[in-house]
Formats: structure tokens, sequence, C-alpha cells
């Protein structure tokens, strides 16, 4: 069971320099260059749409992982056994990788459903471990 939690964990922070790619890819459009990598953040204003969606998901994703990863801790910790857990735990690094296409993609009803899903599937990772940490079924 507590292999699911460390994939998840894995799979999470996997997803968060999958992040990286569409702000790279805008960063290039936009005339990324080695004589302005001393200011990266400078050339925000000269980012495509995309890049600037790009900037602010990759930024989320740091967020959204900051969150998960305790969650995913205690639950390898307190080794939950539930179903709802194990699902929570292999659907939380899905939802977030669809979330990137959304947002950089500027879909925001997907986008906003993929967020709260994801933040929910990390809610029960927590509710979930926590009920086994204090004995409750």
């Amino acid at each position: 069971m507590q292999i699911v939690f460390a994939w998840s964990l894995i799979l999470s922070v996997v997803v968060v320099l999958i992040s990286i790619i569409p702000l790279t890819l805008g960063r290039i459009k936009a005339g990324y260059s080695m004589e302005n990598m001393s200011a990266p953040r400078a050339l925000f204003n000269e980012l495509p749409d995309f890049g600037k969606r790009a900037f602010w998901c990759h930024q989320n994703c740091w967020e959204s992982i900051s969150i998960h990863a305790p969650a995913c801790l205690l639950c390898l910790i307190t080794l939950p056994d539930s179903n709802v857990s194990i699902l929570a735990a292999w659907i939380h690094p899905l939802l977030r990788f669809l979330y990137i296409g959304a947002y950089v993609l500027n879909i925001p009803i997907a986008r906003g459903l993929l967020w709260a899903s994801g933040i929910f599937t990390t809610l029960v990772l927590y509710k979930e471990g926590i009920n086994q940490l204090m004995n409750i079924n």
C-alpha cells in the first residue's frame, strides 16, 4: 500500500518539473537568451499570453506540491488502506498534469475544475492519514 503514496509524491514532483516546458517555450518565443539569464523575470512582460499563463501555472504547481507532499508523507507514515486514499493518491498527479494543459491553453472552466479536484484529492489524503493516526474508521 505505501508504495502508492510514494508514487503519488514522485509523480506529482515530475508534474511540477513538466510545467517548466511550456514556460521555457514561452521564454524562447519572447527572445530569452544567455544575455538576459541574469534577470529572467524581467522578461515577463515580453512573454506571449500562453507564456504568462505558463509562468503562473508553474508557480501554482509549486504551491500545489507544497500542500500535497506533506499529505503523501502523512500517508506513508500512517499507512491508510482505504480504497479512497489509494484512488486519491493515484489520481492527483493526473489531475495536476491535465491542469497544466488547461491553464496554458486558457480553458478556465477545466482549469478551475482540475484545480479544485486536485485540492480535493490532497484533502482526502490528509483526512485518511489523520483518521488512521487517530484510529478512526
